[in-house]
């Protein structure tokens, strides 16, 4: 039985004129819920992109028996803040969710799940994909494998420090 992270309180802060909520926990997260949750009884939404994480069973055709996440609690939170105060600031958005999981996982498990809400469709995908792209690279957390050949941390690919630089304004 996990128990949530109870350094990391449950945040529901207003950006802009859409409302973000910004969570770190241990325990699972339900996709439908979380949506209901952000559009409830509203009208002013037409597009909500989710994007969910799941932790693999391989990697580079390594199995992986388990993935810890560890994050810096805090830290963490202010620089997710900070990424959906940004993507409030370039896109029209209504709501966004960021859920992200810490403790050890199993593949087929959630880790990560990240809403956005607009009134139209363009605006909520390119928000999804910045801030994933961001979380990728930017929020402090860290990833061990467990695998038949060992245990390790995760280093940073170069693929998601490309991802991310593309959302980088001149």
């Amino acid at each position: 039985m996990t128990s949530p992270v109870s350094t990391v309180p449950v945040s529901t802060v207003p950006v802009s004129p859409c409302l973000v909520t910004i969570r770190i926990q241990q325990d699972d997260f339900d996709i439908a819920r979380e949506i209901a949750i952000l559009t409830g009884s509203r009208t002013d939404i037409g597009a909500v992109v989710s994007f969910s994480g799941i932790c693999r069973g391989d990697e580079d055709s390594a199995k992986i028996a388990a993935l810890t996440l560890e994050h810096y609690p805090g830290m963490a939170e202010e620089e997710i803040k900070r990424h959906a105060d940004e993507a409030t600031s370039r896109w029209p958005l209504n709501g966004v969710t960021i859920i992200h999981r810490v403790g050890r996982f199993m593949p087929g498990q959630n880790i990560v799940l990240v809403l956005t809400a607009s009134q139209h469709r363009q605006a909520a995908f390119q928000a999804a994909e910045f801030l994933m792209d961001y979380l990728k690279t930017s929020a402090p957390f860290w990833k061990k494998e467990e695998s038949a050949t060992g245990t390790g941390w995760v280093e940073a690919h170069a693929r998601d420090d490309e991802a991310a630089a593309r959302w980088t304004r001149s």
